[in-house]
């Protein structure tokens, strides 16, 4: 288990953002995420983050509960929102030897050659990150996630506003990251999902309508696209 998720609730004053959503991941593997916006994707990765309350339920990290053991919890993830928020005055390297002092990191500069490497970021590591394409940023993002090496991965929407160029790039770095990490993926492309996820967590008014493993879609849903599958699970 990397994520497990039991009976999640949230509420904004009257409105039901949540509805007791329940679901469980395997280690090392990509999840897609799937839902029309508004379903309730981004809160749940923000509960899953520690960044905002749950009104109801329990979330777990790697077996750490994210409400009573929050800073164990963090040390086992990386969070990349959707609008990716960097400081675009700094240098790549410079946030990255940021992030890494955060988590009070040893051989700083070791970890942070591996991951300017593993990221694809060699060109760009000694640039302002306001020089920087989206896509490049983007790359920043999943670097600063990944600096002190967590277990799981939330990725919400991280190709969203990219050039097809880019969009491949970043989901082969992704595919990579999955094969020692959990890689929890938001994202509205279903070509996405079909490219990179082993299971997929179909989300609708914040409450969970279908989880399945890729390799079981034809069985369970013969002759059916990805694609009609949420069309027909969001409607």
């Amino acid at each position: 288990m990397a994520i497990k998720v039991d009976q999640l609730t949230k509420t904004y004053g009257k409105q039901l953002a949540l509805d007791n959503v329940s679901f469980e991941t395997q280690k090392n593997s990509i999840v897609g995420f799937l839902g029309p916006n508004g379903a309730g994707k981004s809160t749940t990765m923000k509960i899953l983050a520690g960044l905002i309350p749950a009104s109801a339920g329990t979330c777990h990290i790697s077996d750490s509960n994210i409400a009573e053991q929050s800073l164990a919890a963090k040390r086992k993830l990386g969070f990349l929102p959707e609008n990716n928020p960097l400081y675009t005055d700094m240098y790549v390297r410079e946030i990255l030897q940021y992030e890494a002092s955060t988590h009070r990191i040893k051989n700083k500069s070791e970890r942070i050659d591996l991951v300017v490497k593993q990221t694809g970021l060699e060109d760009a590591q000694h640039k302002k990150i306001s020089e920087l394409s989206k896509g490049y940023r983007q790359r920043v993002g999943l670097a600063l996630c990944i600096i002190h090496d967590p277990e799981v991965l939330l990725l919400d929407e991280p190709t969203s506003g990219l050039d097809p160029n880019q969009i491949l790039e970043i989901r082969a770095l992704i595919k990579e990251l999955g094969k020692e990490k959990t890689v929890l993926l938001s994202t509205h492309l279903m070509q996405e999902v079909e490219a990179l996820c082993d299971e997929v967590i179909i989300l609708h008014q914040g409450k969970i309508r279908d989880h399945f493993f890729v390799n079981d879609l034809p069985n369970k849903y013969p002759n059916q696209s990805l694609e009609e599958i949420f069309v027909r699970l969001t409607k």
